[in-house]
């Protein structure tokens, strides 16, 4: 998935940037581009360095629990295991990944959304001094449940132009 999910954030990086660095600025009474600067430190940080640990660290735990054979998908419960579990390195159920991979990039944002979310901090944390950490901790938040809210469309949008092609 790590795959898929790469050419969707780095065609959003830019976007992502901007609306976290205007976020910022206004809710620290930052100087636009002392909000810029700090977006662009904090999500080359958490784009390059915390998503894809993240992913090996779910691929890891997904081979070591058990997630790497196929469980089926005649069951509900083996639809969602294929979509929850394995969600970080999907089982090519070819006939069905029309399906999957939406389901599994939506999945996939939960963790990635809380290791942004921190590594995002970590980073602001060091510029916005003058902020408490419990302020930047949640405006930080904030910028991300922005900015998340709108990559969850990228997988339903992907769903909804599977399904009209598929029909």
């Amino acid at each position: 998935m790590i795959f898929l999910a790469a050419p969707v954030f780095a065609i959003s990086l830019l976007p992502i940037i901007l609306i976290e660095g205007y976020y910022l600025s206004k809710s620290l009474a930052l100087k636009i581009r002392e909000g810029l600067k700090i977006s662009i430190l904090s999500n080359l940080y958490s784009t390059i360095i915390g998503i894809p640990l993240t992913w090996i660290i779910l691929v890891f735990i997904q081979m070591i629990t058990g997630g790497g054979k196929a469980y089926g998908l005649d069951s509900v419960l083996g639809k969602v295991i294929s979509v929850t579990w394995q969600a970080p390195w999907l089982i090519p159920y070819e006939s069905d990944l029309n399906w999957m991979i939406p389901i599994a990039g939506t999945v996939l944002l939960i963790p990635f959304f809380l290791v942004s979310w921190w590594s995002e901090y970590s980073v602001t944390k060091i510029y916005a001094k003058s902020h408490s950490s419990k302020t930047v901790l949640l405006k930080v938040r904030n910028a991300n449940l922005i900015t998340y809210g709108l990559l969850v469309l990228w997988p339903i949008g992907l769903f909804i132009v599977e399904s009209v092609i598929n029909k």
